[in-house]
């Protein structure tokens, strides 16, 4: 199973594609160009389930994601920001003095939206069966 997971926002979306036990893609992205990305997605990776967090942002992403003929799932995404933070900083250390710096006050220089879209994803395989448990750097979504 393959699943589209969006972070939604009011100017930028985090979104990635997963399959089990695996992120093939991730980017963030501004929310007008989030429909062209994910029906791009859809095709490319053969799509089975797109994944929406219920955050700021969901009533208009979803406008878009449902004209995409894939079903479409709504989750709550409490947590998944640290989670994603966490995420990031085991992707990308912290270099020079920050590495001084607990990581829990270091900030990304960058959005890391897809790290969350990426997590509620994962979460989601992880609940039907079809991933290889939580993800890590943090407990999935409830």
């Amino acid at each position: 199973m393959k699943v589209l997971a969006v972070d939604p926002g009011r100017r930028k979306c985090g979104i990635a594609v997963c399959g089990p036990g695996e992120v093939l893609v991730h980017r963030v992205v501004p929310v007008g160009d989030l429909l062209a990305v994910a029906r791009d997605w859809v095709r490319a990776h053969h799509i089975d389930v797109v994944v929406v967090g219920r955050s700021t942002g969901v009533p208009r992403v979803m406008q878009g994601l449902e004209t995409l003929a894939v079903p479409i799932v709504q989750v709550d995404e409490r947590g998944t920001t640290l989670a994603a933070r966490v995420r990031y900083f085991q992707d990308h250390p912290p270099r020079g003095w920050r590495r001084l710096v607990p990581r829990s006050l270091l900030v990304p220089p960058e959005p890391y939206d897809d790290y969350a879209a990426a997590l509620l994803a994962e979460a989601y395989l992880s609940r039907r069966g079809n991933g290889v448990g939580p993800p890590t750097g943090g407990h999935p979504p409830r």
